[in-house]
């Protein structure tokens, strides 16, 4: 394995400006979340349930492993879900062990707002954020200005 070149200040900058454009994105989608009467984790996880690939349900396992978090705290999230009547549970009919937990009208409603929000903020920064990454990646060829 070939060595490593130590990164130049304005490779730096370039990382620096990506992981700020990042957070920025990120206050924005706590911000939108709350503003529509949820937490960003609560967001998080209405969106994991409806991208799910192939079906409109998850297991707590799979909302636990998309959402990098615990499996008792998927399922306290889950709890408090259900609570807000964002999403329900459901027995699973193959496995009596497993729950499906699936989003409510509310839940679908809450979340097509947010993403619609969302869609439309990434469509404003889509092109500095394209940009960011070209001069991430390509910041081996930029040289010491």
């Amino acid at each position: 394995m070939a060595a490593r070149r130590p990164l130049s200040k304005p490779q730096y900058e370039d990382l620096a400006a990506f992981r700020l454009r990042l957070r920025q994105f990120l206050r924005f989608s706590e911000n939108a979340a709350l503003a529509a009467g949820v937490t960003a984790q609560q967001y998080q996880a209405l969106l994991v349930i409806k991208g799910f690939p192939g079906r409109d349900h998850v297991t707590i396992g799979e909302l636990a492993d998309r959402l990098l978090i615990r499996h008792h705290s998927a399922v306290g999230l889950t709890d408090r879900l259900v609570l807000e009547n964002l999403v329900e549970r459901c027995a699973s009919e193959g496995d009596r062990r497993q729950v499906h937990v699936r989003l409510t009208a509310r839940g679908e409603r809450i979340l097509a707002g947010l993403v619609a929000t969302h869609r439309e903020e990434l469509r404003l920064a889509g092109p500095e954020l394209r940009s960011l990454i070209q001069q991430v990646n390509l910041g081996e060829t930029r040289a010491e200005d």
